[in-house]
């Protein structure tokens, strides 16, 4: 049973802007904290950004000021605006839910050329 699905990711240049989208499960999206991680070839995956039950955000250095994260309650559905992209911004963008389980989607690529 698929509980976190995204979408959105794709081929953009550099300084152009997408939009992920994760929908959830309802019993999974009402409880937890979501997340997107992300992970370069190579590289850890590292924590993008996060959002609470309650609307409190929280961003990684990297990518203040040039991502946001929302919440549409409504849709059981998180999103993660992603604006003046970089290069080393190609990754594969995972929708993470937790404390209340450990859930994880299947990941989707966002790749930026220079």
């Amino acid at each position: 049973q698929v509980q976190l699905v995204e979408s959105g990711g794709g081929l953009v240049q550099a300084g152009g802007s997408l939009r992920l989208s994760c929908a959830a499960s309802p019993s999974i999206f009402r409880v937890n904290v979501m997340d997107w991680y992300r992970q370069a070839p190579g590289k850890q995956r590292e924590l993008v950004a996060t959002i609470s039950s309650g609307g409190s955000t929280n961003y990684a250095d990297s990518v203040k000021g040039r991502f946001t994260i929302s919440r549409d309650n409504a849709k059981n559905t998180v999103y993660l605006q992603m604006n003046n992209l970089k290069p080393e911004d190609t990754a594969v963008y995972y929708c993470h839910a937790s404390p209340r389980g450990n859930y994880w989607g299947q990941g989707t690529q966002v790749t930026v050329s220079s």
